[in-house]
Order: structure tokens, then sequence, then C-alpha cells
């Protein structure tokens, strides 16, 4: 198809320029074939092809070709060169014949109308279909943008909710649980009957069995690793990759627990997203460190060169993360700073877990009575 196009473009304007019946010099009809066979040049050098018309336009018989190679420049090239080839095809040609058939002010006029719509037509069309193509595209891509949005709002609204209920029960009926089976414990350990020690034995054992199985049910034993600190590293790298310039500072010493690190994870995680998506120009400066015995994970974007409306303290994300923080001990800052700079600033216990993971009452089995 293309081979066929390029065919008939080339074709075309040369039978047009050899069905002239009046050719004004001997050199009009060779320059204009020739600009003719110059204008497959014009997929790659528009501009090129369009100088190659100029003799056949002085020549009389270069419009043709022109009308093609301007038609490219509209399509390929910035609106200087478009006004610049505009131009020259308009004023060489009307004022040559201006020129040599010394033409009233009126006829004058009227060549160089003409000679602005022969070459200003095709140049415009050019443009505005170049530009109805990336105003499609754009469309397209803000559309996509937005379906995008729309589906990770809801996942992300559906993962909260799951999440809450699931916090809910664990705290809950996690509480009563253990509290049956730490109970059941103290029984079996200071009853000398025993029906009564065996009884209290299997209703801790199934406590600890209920317990288990109920944070596998609510996804909370973590059977596929969940990100954390050490993955911290490749989250800048991906950062990276996606074109963001980010400068990475690990001060933080030796790795905090789990629940600290996958916070501290999450810190950078949204604070990545939020320059991405508000300032995807700015550079960016994550760095951890110690603070007094505890884990500090400061994210701070410089200015960006197209500055975008930066989040607030109020937006779900941040409001999201400050709760996680929040509940692993820590506390989280939001900043703006006088020259349009933002940073996020978490500090994070790095003492030991809330949760004993140690705990007998993690287990499945029955304990040991204990001894006097």
């Amino acid at each position: 198809m293309v081979i066929l196009l390029e065919f008939l473009a080339v074709v075309v304007p040369a039978a047009m320029v050899l069905l002239a019946d009046h050719v004004p010099y001997t050199w009009s009809i060779p320059t204009a074939l020739a600009a003719c066979l110059l204008l497959p040049v014009r997929r790659w050098r528009p501009s090129l092809a369009a100088l190659a018309c100029l003799p056949g336009l002085v020549g009389g018989l270069g419009w043709p070709p022109t009308v093609v190679a301007l038609y490219r420049v509209g399509r390929k090239c910035t609106a200087p060169v478009m006004i610049t080839w505009v131009a020259l095809a308009t004023v060489l040609p009307s004022t040559l014949v201006v020129a040599t058939q010394a033409l009233p002010p009126g006829a004058a006029l009227l060549t160089f109308s003409f000679s602005l719509f022969m070459a200003g037509a095709p140049t415009a069309l050019g443009a505005l279909i170049t530009t109805r193509r990336e105003l499609t595209a754009s469309l397209a891509e803000a559309s996509r943008a937005r379906t995008a949005e729309v589906e990770a709002r809801e996942d992300g609204a559906r993962a909260a909710e799951r999440a809450r209920i699931a916090r809910e029960i664990h705290d809950a009926v996690g509480h009563h649980a253990t509290l049956i089976a730490v109970e059941s414990a103290a029984l079996a350990a200071t009853t000398d009957d025993a029906e009564t020690r065996d009884t209290a034995l299997r209703l801790r054992a199934l406590a600890k069995d209920a317990l288990a199985e109920m944070r596998a049910a609510l996804g909370l034993l973590n059977t596929e690793p969940t990100p954390g600190f050490e993955g911290i590293p490749a989250l800048v790298d991906r950062a990276r990759s996606a074109g963001l310039t980010v400068h990475y500072e690990d001060d933080s010493g030796q790795p905090p627990p789990p629940a600290t690190g996958r916070a501290a994870y999450r810190v950078v995680q949204e604070a990545l997203t939020n320059v991405t998506k508000h300032a995807p120009n700015a550079s960016v400066h994550v760095r951890l460190s110690k603070k007094d015995g505890n884990l500090r994970v400061t994210v701070t974007n410089d200015r960006p060169a197209h500055p975008r409306p930066i989040p607030d303290q109020g937006g779900q994300g941040l409001h999201g993360l400050k709760e996680r923080v929040t509940q692993a001990g820590g506390t989280l800052t939001v900043t703006t700073g006088p020259t349009d700079t933002f940073t996020v600033d978490a500090t994070l216990p790095t003492g030991p877990s809330k949760v004993d993971t140690d705990d007998s009452t993690f287990g499945g089995s029955a304990p040991t009575r204990a001894t006097a």
C-alpha cells in the first residue's frame, strides 16, 4: 500500500506537469519533473523535498510537486519551518510573475493571494491531520489512565476494606482465643485433677489451632514474602527505570524488625508514587537513618520543572500511610517547603514487636505441664 501511494505521489504530479498547455521557459518541465522524482525524499526530509520544488516554482510548473511536498512539511515540521516554506513558496513565484509581466496592483494582489492559498492550504491540512491524530492519541491515553485510576481506586478500596475487616477479626477474635489458650494453660498447670488437666490441654490446643486457622484465612501468616526493608533498593531501582531521578542513601545500619521494615517500604513506595504523579521531572532524595534508636525514613523531592498540585495530608494514599505508620508505633509528617519541595518523614520504632511470635499460643501442639 505504501509503495502504491508513493508511486501515485510521483506519477500524478509528473503527469500534471507534462499535460501543461503553456511552458514559460525551456527548463520549466525538467526542473518540475526533477522535483516530482525527488518527492519520495519528503518521507525522511520534508524540507529537502520542498527545497527541490523551488526551481520548478520559479519555472512556473512546480505547483503539483510543491503541493505534495508542503503537505508533508505540515505533517512533520514545526510551525516556524512551515511558515518559512509557505512564505518562500508564495513570494518566489509571485514576485517573478509580477516583475516579468508588469501586472497592475489588483492583478499582483490576486497573484500573491493565489500563491498563498496554493502553499498554505496543503501545509495547513497536513498540520491539522497531525494535530488531530496527536489529540486522538492523547485522549485515548487519558481515557486509559482514567480507567486504570478508577480500577486502582476500586481495588484499593476493596483491599482496604478487607484489611480493616481482617484487623478487626484478628484483634477481637484473636485476643479472646489467645486468652482462652493462656487460661487453659494456667488451669492445666495448677490443677491436680488429671481429667481436668487433660481437658484444659485439649481446650488450649483447640484455641491455638483456631488462631492458626484464623490467621491463615486472613492471610496473616505471611506464607508469601511481603515487601520489606530489604526490598527498598529494588523499589528505588524500579522508580529509576520509570524515569525518576532518585538519590538513595542508607545509613540505618542493622535491618529493623519485619513489621518496621514493611512500614518503611510502604513509606518509600507511597512517596515515590506521589512524585511520579505530581512532580515527575523532580529529583528525589531517599534517606534511611537512625534517630534516637529509631528508624527514620525521609523522602524529599526538589522543585519540579513543571509543578503540579502537591497533595496535602488529606490525600487517600497519605492518610492510609499515616494509619499504617501509626499502627507500627511510629509517626509520619508531611511538609511542603517554601520552594515547592515536598517531604515525607517517618520515624519508626526498631524495638521488639508488640506481638511475640515465639509465644506458645502460635503453635498447635499441647504444651508440657509446668512444674513447680
